[in-house]
């Protein structure tokens, strides 16, 4: 796969493409080995295609096809393969009919759109302007597909995937599991299962993510269900391995499966953040149907507010400040009663990157959950950007929930977390 556009190349934008069009391939038993991005210059995208000719038999290229000077992906292919550009009338009338429903003429620039590679086939387009290119030259097929997602996407759908299905048979199938993971390090979890990643299939890879981690774990076989043959002992003996530190599978979330648990017992949260700023309630109503467990939240950022509106003593904030472990108990209990909820957790700490101390630095974070089984108080010392420290802080928040909700929580303590049952 080749992403096609200087804004990639430079980071302004992401290039989602690569990962979408790999699943639905891979749907279908076809797998991507390579991506590549180039930016907005003809002898560079020219070596890329080179490249790739050289190592795949299936080149998906995608943007570049509008109708400026910088749009350079199919005159750059065509110099590559040593074909001319030919107006296709057909084509024309397409992007002449996208702008006629739209009460305006045709700019003279896209004019350019309807110049089809000597050869091979272009692809309709109907939510733009820019026909795709489908080219088969030397063993290899290529297909050039635009930028934008709206346009890209019934394109892949509706012609790339049904051209290679019935080219290359489409018989074998990819499933992948992934099993989600926190409490637990990268590290720890990739030195104990030296022997699962050496396989071939079902193949066995982690990744890290902010405050938690994912294995994936991916087989081919005729069929999915000879796929879930494979995957099913490997997750029985990855489960055995790591059990209490696997909160979820594939499209999980640590949100997502707190309330599902919470609604499961009739149970409802509150919460209180302080150097969260509001993004633990964000991360929780993100879920859909969350109302049905999530009874609200305040963000307690000022002092002032603590007190007034979650109930924080005066006395704490005098002989312990806003960051301690008294006030994180004090947030969580505070708001678990004001909005009757049955679990209350709090949060405060330093995200930085100032406002640390020797005492107390940047990413300490305190964390309180307050339940019908009293309250307890985890010390974090997090490390990262402020975004990072709020993300972790988050992530390790609903974590200790989801074991208090389990009946885990001494599971999963770091050296630096602390419990206290109140």
């Amino acid at each position: 796969m080749i992403a096609v556009g200087t804004e990639i190349v430079i980071g302004q934008i992401h290039n989602g493409h690569a990962r979408e069009i790999s699943q639905e391939l891979a749907k279908h038993g076809m797998y991507v080995y390579y991506h590549s991005a180039v930016g907005d210059n003809e002898a560079r995208i020219m070596e890329t295609f080179s490249i790739a000719s050289r190592r795949s038999n299936v080149v998906i290229a995608t943007g570049g096809l509008g109708p400026t000077q910088d749009d350079l992906t199919k005159e750059s292919l065509a110099k590559f393969l040593g074909r001319r550009l030919v107006l296709s009338q057909e084509a024309l009338a397409e992007v002449e009919s996208y702008f006629k429903r739209r009460g305006r003429p045709m700019p003279e620039q896209n004019r350019k759109q309807a110049l089809v590679i000597e050869g091979g086939e272009w692809i309709p387009n109907p939510n733009g302007t820019a026909p795709g290119q489908y080219v088969f030259h030397n063993g290899v097929h290529y297909f050039l597909l635009p930028g934008p997602p709206l346009e890209m996407r019934p394109m892949l759908q509706n012609y790339v995937i049904p051209r290679l299905v019935d080219h290359f048979g489409g018989t074998r199938k990819l499933v992948s599991r992934i099993l989600h993971f926190c409490g637990i390090g990268e590290s720890d979890v990739d030195a104990s299962i030296a022997d699962l990643t050496c396989k071939d299939n079902p193949t066995v890879a982690p990744y890290a993510g902010e405050g938690e981690m994912v294995l994936r774990i991916t087989a081919s076989g005729p069929t999915e269900e000879a796929c879930w043959e494979l995957i099913r002992p490997v997750e029985d003996e990855l489960r055995k391995r790591f059990g209490p530190f696997i909160y979820g599978v594939d499209d999980d979330s640590l949100a997502s499966v707190v309330l599902r648990r919470l609604h499961e017992t009739g149970s409802t949260l509150a919460v209180a953040e302080s150097c969260t700023g509001g993004m633990l309630a964000e991360m929780i109503t993100d879920v859909p149907g969350s109302s049905a467990a999530f009874v609200g939240g305040v963000v307690a950022y000022d002092n002032r507010i603590k007190e007034s509106v979650v109930g924080v003593r005066a006395e704490t904030l005098a002989a312990h400040g806003a960051v301690s472990e008294q006030m994180a108990r004090e947030l969580a209990e505070g708001i678990r009663a004001k909005l009757g909820a049955t679990y209350g957790i709090g949060v405060t700490g330093i995200a930085g990157p100032s406002g640390g101390t020797p005492e107390k630095p940047v990413g300490l974070v305190y964390v309180g959950l307050a339940g019908p089984r009293g309250s307890q108080v985890y010390e974090l010392r997090l490390r990262g950007s402020r975004a990072q420290i709020r993300i972790r802080s988050c992530k390790q928040a609903l974590w200790r929930l989801w074991q208090e909700l389990n009946g885990d929580s001494d599971v999963g303590r770091d050296k630096t977390g602390r419990g206290e049952k109140g």
